[in-house]
């Protein structure tokens, strides 16, 4: 193996864990990470709007439109200053 060959190697080794390390970044949460209650409490909430994790044929639009019942949900218990409203996931 020359060194040309060793520096291109070199290279896409770098561009590579470059690559993967700013994959696996996540958005700055300042409430810190959802605890386990969290997310199953927000599951329970998404079924309840309708959302059907099986049904793969109608996906986009099944998602779509749960995640609006539940966004208007969120938004009624807010403004009527419920304790139970939680914030929006990002």
């Amino acid at each position: 193996m020359n060194t040309l060959s060793r520096v291109v190697l070199g290279g896409l080794a770098a561009a590579c864990c470059f690559t993967s390390a700013a994959a696996l970044a996540q958005p700055y949460n300042a409430q810190g990470p959802l605890t386990r209650a969290q997310v199953r409490a927000e599951l329970i909430e998404w079924l309840q709007a309708g959302y059907d994790p099986l049904d793969w044929i109608d996906y986009p639009q099944n998602a779509q439109q749960a995640g609006a019942i539940v966004a208007q949900r969120r938004a009624a218990r807010a403004a009527a200053g419920a304790p139970g409203a939680m914030a929006p996931a990002q």
